[in-house]
C-alpha cells in the first residue's frame, strides 16, 4: 500500500459523528471548517493533510470548503443535525450527513 493510500485508510478510521456542542469551542477559535457533502470528507482531509494548496484554493473558492459560518453555527446547535469529522491539525472538518 502507497503512503497516500495508508493515510487516506488512517484518516478514515479516525472519523466520527459528532455532537456540536462539543465543537463549539473550536468554532469559536476558528479551527472548524465545513466540507460540502458534493465531497468526500476523508478526501478533503488528505487534500489538507498534504497541504495540496491548488486544490483547497479551489474548493474554497467554490465554496466546497469553507469556516463554519454563524448560521451553520445556530442550525447545529438545535441538535437536529447529524455530523461527522475528523481532525487534521489545526483543523477539525466537518461535513453534514444527508
Amino acid at each position: 500500500m502507497d503512503n497516500k493510500t495508508e493515510k487516506w485508510h488512517t484518516l478514515h478510521a479516525e472519523t466520527a459523528a459528532i455532537d456540536w456542542k462539543d465543537l463549539e469551542r473550536f468554532f469559536a477559535k476558528g479551527n472548524l471548517l465545513r466540507v460540502d457533502n458534493e465531497l468526500d470528507l476523508v478526501d478533503a482531509a488528505l487534500e489538507i493533510a498534504n497541504d495540496n494548496g491548488a486544490c483547497i484554493e479551489k474548493w474554497m473558492s467554490n465554496n466546497l470548503l469553507a469556516a463554519v459560518s454563524n448560521d451553520e453555527a445556530l442550525l447545529w446547535s438545535k441538535g437536529d443535525t447529524e455530523l461527522w469529522s475528523v481532525i487534521v491539525l489545526p483543523w477539525i472538518l466537518v461535513q453534514q450527513r444527508q
